[in-house]
């Protein structure tokens, strides 16, 4: 059986631009919805509120379930299953230090977004932006957490 890793992702727009986090990765600087591993004790949805916040100094509020993408990169041993959330900005809180690895969190455009292709850090980056763009939502009640 092959490890997975559950991770969460928020996909924030606000005024036609994505929320996203530069990160170092391998020595690499990449781009990344604001997303990470979920811990246990929590739900999901308390994942992605606590990432988001921890890696940009976003608050957010979750509004759909924009969907569940699995990812098994070629060059690691085990893969990602990421649920991605649609949330909407509340509050920045520009003093915050942000995590450990996080260069900065900015806004682009999907086209923005787009003419970065090389740096995304998984083909999940622009899969979720182009959902979001599609109209992709699912109710959050689709995932009962028990």
């Amino acid at each position: 059986m092959r490890e997975v890793h559950v991770t969460v992702a928020a996909v924030v727009a606000r005024d036609g631009k994505f929320l996203f986090v530069e990160e170092s990765v391998g020595g690499r600087t990449v781009l990344n919805q604001p997303a990470g591993h979920w811990e246990a004790g929590e739900t999901l949805l308390e994942a992605v509120v606590r990432e988001t916040l921890e890696e940009t100094g976003w608050d957010v509020e979750p509004t759909a379930l924009l969907g569940v993408y699995e990812f098994e990169p070629p060059e690691l041993g085990y893969g990602f299953l990421r649920f991605a959330y649609l949330a909407r900005p509340l509050r920045h809180h520009s003093d915050r230090p942000l995590d450990p690895g996080i260069a900065r969190a900015l806004w682009l455009t999907s086209e923005e977004l787009r003419a970065e292709r090389a740096r995304h850090r998984s083909p999940m980056v622009q899969r979720c932006v182009d959902d979001a763009l599609a109209g992709v939502s699912h109710p959050l009640s689709l995932i009962g957490h028990l």
